[in-house]
């Protein structure tokens, strides 16, 4: 007998409160590092619907390290920055 493998569409939930959908959004990303913050505003982002945590792609993730750890070394306290791929 053979067997097909039908195309779904399946929802994603949150690892933290297990029950929201995971929605695709933006998201306020903070970065602490000794005395330097970084803050980062409209990431990209999945988001939960319920509770609001967020996961970045390692697209992003890479991204946001990149760019904290140019702002770290210019030596500002707190850097804000947009987020723009």
């Amino acid at each position: 007998m053979e067997r097909r493998l039908q195309d779904q569409e399946t929802t994603v939930n949150c690892v933290i409160c297990k029950n929201g959908e995971m929605v695709e959004g933006h998201a306020t990303v903070t970065l602490e590092h000794g005395a330097c913050t970084v803050i980062f505003q409209a990431v990209p982002a999945d988001v939960c619907k319920n509770c609001g945590e967020y996961y970045l792609s390692e697209a992003v993730s890479e991204e946001v390290m990149r760019r904290a750890a140019i702002a770290a070394a210019s030596g500002e306290a707190v850097t804000i920055l947009q987020y723009a791929a």
